[in-house]
C-alpha cells in the first residue's frame, strides 16, 4: 500500500486499538500540516487538569473573559509540551498562524492570547500545550501499519463542530462516526488485501 502524494491536512487521525503509546491511545488528532517534510497535529481529546484561567495567570495575561476561564487546556502532543498552540475559528490576522482551511487556523503568537483575554479574539478555540509531530513518511508508515485511521469531515462546518462544539470525551466516537461504523467493530489486528 502506498500513500505517496497524499495530504492529510485537515483530517482527523483516529487511534486504532493496537496503538498502545500512552500519548495516543484512544486519541483523535487533528492534522494541521502535512507535506513531504512531515506532519504536525494537535490531539483534541486529551484535556489536562489546567484551565484557561490558570494558564493565562502563568503567562501573566489577565483573563477578563470569565466565560472561558474553566475551559480545559489540552495535551496537544509530546513535542514541545511547554509551548502553546491555539486552534481557532475564524482564521483572523495574527502574527504567527498556519491557515488550515477557509475557516480554521493554528496560531502560536501571543497576540491571539491577548485578544482572547479581553474577549476580542476568536470565540471558537482550543488551547493546547505541545503538539504531535511526524518526520517525513513516518505518518504514512504508521497508517500502513494500522496505527491510525484517517477521516476528513464532509465540510468545514462539520469539522469545526467536532473541533469546537463536541465534548472532548465524545470526540473519538463522533470522529469515528464519520467513517460510518461503530468503534466497537474495530479489531486490534487488521490486514491488507
Amino acid at each position: 500500500m502506498s500513500l505517496d502524494n497524499i495530504n492529510l491536512t485537515g483530517h482527523f487521525l483516529i487511534a486504532m486499538p493496537n496503538l498502545a503509546d500512552p500519548y495516543f491511545a484512544k486519541s483523535v488528532t487533528f492534522i494541521c500540516t502535512h507535506s513531504e517534510e512531515g506532519a504536525m497535529g494537535i490531539v483534541i481529546n486529551r484535556p489536562t487538569d489546567m484551565n484557561y484561567e490558570t494558564l493565562f495567570d502563568k503567562i501573566n495575561i489577565k483573563l477578563e473573559d470569565t466565560a472561558i476561564a474553566n475551559s480545559p487546556v489540552l495535551f496537544g502532543g509530546p513535542v514541545q509540551p511547554e509551548r502553546g498552540f491555539v486552534l481557532h475559528e475564524p482564521c483572523g490576522d495574527w502574527d504567527s498562524s498556519i491557515i488550515i482551511n477557509d475557516k480554521t487556523a493554528l496560531t502560536t503568537s501571543k497576540d491571539i492570547l491577548e485578544a482572547v483575554a479581553v474577549g476580542t479574539g476568536p470565540k471558537k478555540l482550543l488551547f493546547s500545550l505541545g503538539y504531535a509531530g511526524w518526520t517525513p513518511n513516518q505518518l504514512e508508515q504508521e497508517i500502513v501499519q494500522n496505527s491510525w485511521l484517517s477521516v476528513q469531515a464532509k465540510d468545514t462546518d462539520t469539522l469545526n463542530k467536532i473541533l469546537f462544539e463536541t465534548p472532548h470525551e465524545a470526540q473519538f466516537n463522533v470522529a469515528m462516526s464519520l467513517l460510518g461504523f461503530d468503534p466497537a467493530m474495530l479489531s486490534d489486528i487488521a490486514g491488507h488485501a
